[in-house]
Order: C-alpha cells, then sequence, then structure tokens
C-alpha cells in the first residue's frame, strides 16, 4: 500500500517573527494582556516563549495534549498526556499552540485550563485552518480548508523531514530516489545533505 505524503509548507523564522508580532498586537488593541501563558508542548511550546516576550509576561507554563502520533499521522482523538507544571488559579490565562488543525487539542486544553481555576482563559495560535472545530480568540493568520498543507515549523523541520523522508525512501527502495520521491508528492525537495542527516536520526519511540 502506497504510503501517505501530504503537501508541505515549510516556514521560517521571519514567519515566526511576523506572527508573533501580529498576535501581540492583536492582544494589546484588545486591553487582554495575559498575567500566564500556557504553552501546549510541544508544538506550542515555543510560539509561547517568543509571544511572551514580546507581551513581557513573565509566567509560562506548560500543559501537554496530544493529536498527532507522528508526522502528518492523527492517531485519534487529543487527551492530556501530562497536566499543567504549575497553579493557575485566578490568573487570566492565554493557552498558546502552533496551530489549530483539528482543534481537539486547544479546545481540550482551554477546558482544562478553565477546570484548573483560571479567572479568564483566551486562546491564541499562529496559524488556524478553517475546518477546525476550536476556533482560538487570536490567531495570525487563517488558512482555508482547501488550502490545507502540512505545515514545516522551524522546530519541527528534523523531525517531520526524518518521519517523511524515511516513508520515502523505503516507498521508492533508496535513499537518493526516496529524496526525489519525497519533492515530487510534497512539494519538499531536501538537499542530499539534509536528507541523508535526517535519515541518519533516531526514529521516535
Amino acid at each position: 500500500m502506497p504510503a501517505e505524503f501530504p503537501r508541505c509548507r515549510l516556514t521560517t523564522w521571519a514567519e515566526v517573527d511576523g506572527w508573533a508580532d501580529r498576535l501581540a498586537g492583536q492582544i494589546r488593541a484588545a486591553d487582554r494582556s495575559p498575567q500566564t501563558i500556557v504553552g501546549l508542548t510541544r508544538g506550542g511550546w515555543v510560539p509561547s516563549r517568543v509571544l511572551a516576550d514580546r507581551l513581557g509576561v513573565k509566567r509560562l507554563v506548560a500543559l501537554r495534549a496530544q493529536h498527532w502520533g507522528v508526522t502528518a499521522t492523527p492517531t485519534g482523538r487529543a487527551e492530556l498526556t501530562e497536566t499543567l507544571s504549575g497553579r493557575i488559579r485566578g490568573e487570566r490565562a492565554l493557552v498558546v499552540d502552533d496551530i489549530t488543525d483539528t482543534g481537539e487539542s486547544l479546545a481540550l486544553a482551554t477546558t482544562h485550563v478553565a477546570e484548573a481555576g483560571a479567572a479568564r482563559v483566551e486562546s491564541a495560535t499562529f496559524l488556524h485552518i478553517s475546518h477546525s472545530k476550536f476556533r482560538p480568540t487570536y490567531f495570525a493568520e487563517g488558512i482555508p480548508r482547501e488550502a490545507w498543507v502540512w505545515v514545516v515549523f522551524p522546530w519541527n523541520f528534523w523531525e517531520d523531514l526524518a518521519t517523511l523522508g524515511r516513508r520515502a525512501r523505503d516507498e521508492a527502495g533508496g535513499d537518493e530516489a526516496g529524496r526525489r520521491l519525497l519533492g515530487e508528492k510534497t512539494g519538499w525537495l531536501p538537499s542530499a545533505v539534509d536528507f541523508q542527516r535526517a535519515l541518519e536520526l533516531t526514529a521516535p519511540g
């Protein structure tokens, strides 16, 4: 059975800066600065930190809600795998993730934060896909359902390349053939050096 290869969109740190600036501007304009930012790990951890920097928020706690097991492979319903790393009761909280795709992870996380006693719960993502079941309070860029792609953020570049690269290599029957197949199927043609480096990474357990 052929492997599945989603169309990919590689994003840059310059885009990250732009998204963070846009979100911070929206939050300031609404006069809704949080006291605590809750970063959804793993995808929302970097966005949370750069947004905290722009908003001058000193308190950042983690919450892990998982939905996607490996790159472009849904594993079912979202679930909390690690609870809040710090107390949230009475705080004005902003829950941050990188993207809302199905929206299940962010919906679960905001409910958990509310139940933990936060005085106010809002949410923010860099990207929001229109088919998501959950719409964040703030998002920097909307993506129409028909324009869905697998977004490769700078913080998951190597993980995604390793996963998709192994998938392509196994289907094509060789490293270079796999690299070319990846480019044909996903629009992402990495250099031979990067492709080989990704293949040598330890497979996720």
